[in-house]
């Protein structure tokens, strides 16, 4: 039976529709012009909060960023309900270009990169003095990781009321990083908390440290008025901490200069380097830069042909600081803990 007159192109002909749509597809993505700046502060299963012009906005990934994830720290433009109400989201188009990334991978053999934290200039290493004893091996993989992602170290050291710094400050003293050492006593009365403060003014600072090292006690002391977590205990036969941060949140540091932050990030039990070329390491000591430039091809600088020998003996640079560059280098060479 025929379904239509004997003319094709009569108006009772239907026309089934394209299952890619009516309408042509384009490349071609708006360029939201208009979109608001927002901060991340925290990255929670896909949804992202935002600082927005002094709101708190919750927003979701543009489908047309891909793959590429948003970390604290990002600067990000956003389109949407940027109102900041219960149960409205945004949406987050733009990730714009960062200054600093600190990244790590799960170990050295892993290739997968994960990024930490983005746009801080100064990276807080956080470690204890003693319960849980301090690891220096993850304290240079900290240091190298700094370097690479081009922020500035600073060691912060706690609970010295149950061991002396000195011999670590000994380890370090040389590369020059900045320093504090705290009590507990000195957490209490507030005291320590004020050198803190006095050395991350004016800087947006992550914080990275094993758990039970008192990373997340000195944040909250910092930041009174975010209390993140009740502080964990640390385990007595393994002489590691238990988490009490989950994921890395972004805090204005109190009493301090406008665009202070202090981000404070997981415990981690390994800091992997498998992303850090180690030729690059070498930009964080200006003062050993220059002899590179007699090295062979492809030096190492820690072989018998390397010229950085002859420009610390001929009185150039200290000698500590080729002993810490190359310490620093082999770290990238063995896991953390051997």
């Amino acid at each position: 039976m025929r379904r239509y007159g004997k003319n094709p192109d009569e108006d009772d002909i239907r026309v089934r529709p394209s299952r890619r749509g009516s309408r042509p597809r384009t490349h071609t993505r708006p360029k939201h012009e208009d979109a608001a700046e927002g901060m991340v502060l925290t990255v929670d299963r896909g949804r992202i909060t935002c600082l927005v012009e002094g709101r708190t906005v919750t927003a979701m990934k543009a489908r047309e960023l891909g793959r590429k994830a948003a970390v604290v720290g990002d600067r990000v433009a956003l389109v949407g309900d940027l109102s900041g109400q219960k149960d409205t989201l945004a949406r987050i188009v733009r990730i714009e270009e960062r200054a600093s990334v600190l990244r790590r991978t799960a170990d050295d053999d892993d290739p997968y990169e994960r990024v930490v934290v983005a746009n801080a200039d100064r990276l807080a290493i956080v470690t204890a003095l003693a319960d849980p004893e301090p690891r220096p091996r993850m304290i240079d993989r900290c240091l190298v990781a700094a370097y690479d992602g081009g922020l500035e170290p600073v060691l912060v050291l706690t609970k010295s009321d149950l061991a002396s710094p000195d011999s670590l400050l000994d380890t370090y003293r040389a590369l020059g990083v900045p320093y504090v050492v705290t009590s507990r006593e000195e957490l209490e009365d507030g005291s320590a908390v004020e050198r803190v403060r006095e050395l991350l003014d004016g800087h947006v600072t992550a914080f990275v440290g094993h758990s039970g090292v008192g990373k997340t006690t000195l944040v909250n002391a910092l930041v009174p008025e975010e209390q993140r977590r009740v502080t964990g205990h640390v385990n007595a036969v393994t002489g590691r901490g238990r988490h009490t941060t989950v994921s890395a949140l972004a805090l204005p540091l109190a009493d301090a200069a406008p665009g202070s932050w202090v981000i404070d990030t997981p415990g981690v039990r390994s800091f992997g380097l498998h992303h850090v070329d180690p030729s690059r390491v070498i930009h964080a000591f200006p003062d050993l830069q220059p002899g590179t430039e007699e090295c062979p091809r492809g030096c190492s600088h820690d072989e018998p042909e390397c010229a950085l020998d002859q420009w610390v003996a001929d009185g150039h640079a200290d000698p500590a600081r080729l002993n810490s560059l190359r310490r620093l280098l082999a770290t990238r060479e063995r896991r953390e803990g051997d």
